[in-house]
């Protein structure tokens, strides 16, 4: 949904009732856990050191589960502190190129998975009906256990939705790779400078 005007709290949260039974505008659903992506897609995969060590590890998990990396100014993510459960419906609320637009999504699947390897938590959501873009993403926090180090990911595969989205994919592009690199320095930042203490981030 587009519009000239910031989305009131009022027109969110119709937004929302209107997306909770809507359905996915996709059938892959779950493909980012998995190689290759879908045929017809473009890929975009990201990843960046955090640091080390499991406090900047739980940092981390703290700051995927408050959505800290989808909240960087230009673009929130509505309910502010949206459960991370499969089932759960976010607007993902942007301003770009002068105007707003309100995008519905859908957490597909969850997972915290421990090996012997690593710690891996995180979790991928899938575009409803009422998204710019049709594609599923996902945002993941690994521990490695070899060197200590923290990783954030970001995998999605994606293709225009709307006939505006369409029509400016180029801008489109531009604007995911602008949030994959913000998205990335906001999780730095969660993992080196938030205070954590008696095992949870400070707010």
């Amino acid at each position: 949904m587009f519009q000239l005007t910031r989305p009131t709290p009022e027109q969110i949260n119709a937004f929302l009732d209107a997306q909770r039974t809507a359905e996915f505008s996709y059938t892959e659903l779950g493909a980012t856990r998995s190689e290759p992506a879908p045929a017809g897609y473009d890929v975009d995969q990201n990843r960046v050191q955090l640091g080390s060590g499991e406090d900047v590890f739980h940092r981390a998990v703290a700051a995927l589960r408050s959505w800290r990396m989808t909240t960087l100014g230009w673009s929130t993510t509505h309910p502010a502190m949206a459960p991370i459960s499969p089932g759960t419906v976010v607007a993902v609320v942007v301003h770009h190129y002068g105007f707003w637009s309100m995008n519905a999504c859908r957490i597909v699947y969850v997972f915290d998975e421990d090996t012997r390897d690593a710690r891996r938590t995180g979790f991928g959501y899938g575009t409803l009906r009422e998204h710019g873009e049709i594609g599923e993403e996902q945002f993941a926090v690994e521990w490695l256990r070899a060197d200590d180090s923290v990783w954030y990911d970001v995998r999605a595969f994606s293709r225009p939705g709307h006939l505006l989205t369409r029509l400016g994919y180029p801008l489109g592009r531009r604007l995911q790779r602008r949030f994959a690199r913000e998205s990335k320095q906001a999780m730095v930042a969660a993992a080196t400078t938030t205070p954590f203490l008696n095992g949870q981030c400070a707010s």
